[in-house]
């Protein structure tokens, strides 16, 4: 069900389904909740869900002067999951919702954290977002905002003919129109890569289960950072998935679903295995 929440930033579009302990789950650039839309039924079976846009991205506000950074977004879901009661939960991050959920993480209230394709450290924001937060005001088009994310991801997808056009629709709806390309840019310069840098040895101190999913062709936020993450925290699990580029849940969820849902179902709720399952093919790595 979509609901609305005001924050001190402005009003918030979240997903909250089923019951249980509480799993966030939280995206990044330039996504929404949608992106987790393999994710909510499934999980919402056992867990209660709740994967909100953020602030300037989906259905949520695009206010214009509202700080749309990564630490700011950390407040605004901080905000919401107060609402609603919820002090502990696993959360799940993807891109630069994977800060969101290490930051949350560093507070002390995730209990799971399970992180793909995520930015981290300094290696954000890359390349490619310096250049478009370049873009002059004149430029600041839809139709410049419709070929940016569209070359995004016909960059990050190992299976384009995954994404099907209804879904790149889905994705492209928020930002068209004048305001909608604005709001674009507005969320694109807030990426100001603050929040994670110099926090190595809080990371290093998680003692909770972190599992690191990664799309081995990811030419955004390469492996080489998730192996630097589960070098660096002793209680993760890297999983590496062959053919797979940066938007992992639209390339494989047939694999990532289940995969998650099984590590929390060990490591969240500490629950022993019910029946066998099929395991998905992935590289487990851990430092050596």
């Amino acid at each position: 069900m979509r609901k609305r929440f005001a924050s001190s930033g402005g009003e918030l579009a979240y997903v909250e389904e089923g019951d249980g302990p509480a799993v966030v789950l939280l995206h990044g650039f330039p996504t929404s909740s949608f992106l987790w839309r393999a994710f909510v039924p499934p999980l919402a079976a056992r867990f209660r869900v709740i994967a909100p846009d953020l602030l300037g991205y989906g259905d949520s506000d695009q206010p214009a002067d509202a700080d749309l950074s990564m630490t700011a977004q950390t407040g605004y879901v901080r905000e919401l999951l107060e609402s609603l009661g919820v002090q502990r939960f696993a959360a799940i991050g993807h891109d630069l919702g994977g800060v969101v959920a290490q930051l949350l993480a560093l507070e002390g209230s995730v209990e799971a954290l399970v992180l793909l394709d995520a930015a981290a450290f300094d290696a954000w924001p890359i390349e490619g977002v310096r250049m478009i937060q370049a873009t002059e005001p004149a430029q600041e088009t839809p139709e410049l905002v419709e070929q940016l994310m569209r070359l995004t991801f016909d960059l990050g997808m190992g299976h384009a003919d995954r994404l099907t056009n209804q879904a790149v629709d889905a994705y492209l709806a928020p930002f068209e129109q004048e305001a909608g390309a604005r709001g674009f840019f507005r969320a694109v310069r807030a990426i100001d890569g603050a929040g994670l840098v110099g926090r190595d040895e809080e990371l290093a101190r998680l003692d909770i289960p972190v599992m690191l999913l990664w799309g081995e062709d990811d030419p955004f936020i390469p492996t080489e950072v998730a192996e630097r993450l589960n070098e660096l925290i002793p209680t993760s699990t890297l999983a590496l998935l062959p053919g797979c580029s940066h938007f992992v849940t639209e390339d494989a969820p047939e694999t990532i679903v289940p995969l998650v849902y099984e590590y929390l179902r060990a490591r969240y709720l500490h629950e022993p295995h019910g029946h066998q399952h099929e395991q998905p093919l992935i590289q487990l790595q851990r430092p050596t």
